[in-house]
């Protein structure tokens, strides 16, 4: 298919540049597939679509300061973003993008002021590099001292203290390697929230997957096939597993939230009709064509134009009705993005 089937007008300023003032007080634009019907509601009431047996996943990733800025020994300003930390050497030994990567070289040092340096090992193409930290205690210092919120670049504006924990979801917890993007379709949720799905019989289960630069990533091929998702590291344990088998045993709906929460479901093996546990590097990309074998129904947010969660939106909706769905939204000025409203797709 065609990448420009996928685009749409939005107006700069439906971009959302901070969050709402409480969580759950989002709009929330609910479309029902089976009928067309769009609901304009909040997100508090989301309550009100979720009955017992029904089991929501939400991601626990914790995102983490993933965006530095050192210095070259000719005193040239250097950000690193940290990706992920290699397999070899997951305390000291990390791959990062670095800019501005054509003038950096093999070996050089990059220091960051009263706490440490990072060596830049080796050139792994594309802006990519392989850096080396003396320790797992310098790393930490130096994300501490020296780490900046990884806010995507379409929020135009500098981090403030608040968006360390804005740009987190209440229930952010599994730090194994981090996520340098926040699941953000789970921003909307709050502990009272959380708690009154809970005490309607609702199974809220945690999964893991660690967010990459990737999601940022826009497709650039002409065509959607050919476009590559990048790996990140996904987790659903055993309880889990065992909950989500119960849940569809016994009629119960499985509710995503998120795009990454989709993409872990979705990569997971069923054997005998059993749901099996998850933990291994995934990169399942989702386009129209794809059969949903675990998500009922989507919980997310507004995506960007000609990027592959407006893909997964669109395979799991049907690209027309999702475009029709997002004119509706500018129309009525929802805000968009990450820090913006949310979607409920029945």
């Amino acid at each position: 298919m065609k990448l420009s089937l996928f685009d749409y007008d939005l107006p700069r300023e439906l971009i959302a540049q901070y969050p709402t003032r409480h969580r759950d007080q989002s709009r929330l634009l609910v479309l029902d597939r089976s009928t067309g019907e769009l609901v304009h509601s909040r997100f508090s009431d989301i309550v009100n679509y979720l009955r017992p047996g029904d089991a929501l996943v939400v991601n626990n990733t914790k995102v983490f300061k993933a965006r530095l800025f050192g210095k070259r020994a000719t005193g040239g300003k250097v950000e690193l973003f940290l990706v992920r930390p290699t397999d070899d050497n997951p305390a000291e030994a990390w791959e990062a993008l670095a800019y501005p990567s054509r003038r950096l070289k093999e070996g050089e040092i990059i220091s960051f002021p009263d706490t440490g340096q990072v060596v830049l090992e080796a050139d792994l193409t594309g802006g990519r590099w392989r850096v080396l930290f003396s320790s797992r205690t310098a790393r930490e210092r130096i994300i501490s001292r020296h780490g900046h919120v990884p806010l995507p670049k379409y929020v135009n504006r500098d981090v403030v203290p608040m968006d360390v924990r804005r740009y987190q979801t209440v229930f952010s917890r599994e730090e194994k390697t981090g996520a340098v993007a926040a699941p953000t379709a789970g921003f909307h949720f709050t502990r009272n929230l959380l708690n009154r799905i809970a005490a309607k019989g609702v199974s809220v289960c945690e999964i893991t997957l660690h967010v990459g630069p990737g999601t940022f990533k826009p497709i650039k091929t002409a065509a959607i096939e050919d476009h590559l998702i990048d790996q990140e590291y996904a987790e659903l344990s055993e309880s889990v597993a065992a909950t989500l088998n119960r849940a569809r045993r016994e009629g119960g709906r499985i509710f995503a939230v998120g795009t990454t929460s989709v993409r872990t479901l979705e990569s997971t093996r069923i054997v005998n009709n059993q749901i099996q546990p998850l933990a291994e590097m995934v990169n399942l990309y989702i386009k129209p064509g794809h059969e949903f074998h675990l998500v009922d129904h989507l919980i997310t947010n507004f995506h960007i134009p000609k990027s592959s969660l407006l893909v997964l939106v669109s395979a799991f909706t049907g690209r027309e009705k999702i475009l029709e769905t997002y004119a509706e939204a500018v129309g009525r000025e929802y805000r968009f993005y990450s820090y913006g409203d949310a979607m409920l797709i029945l």
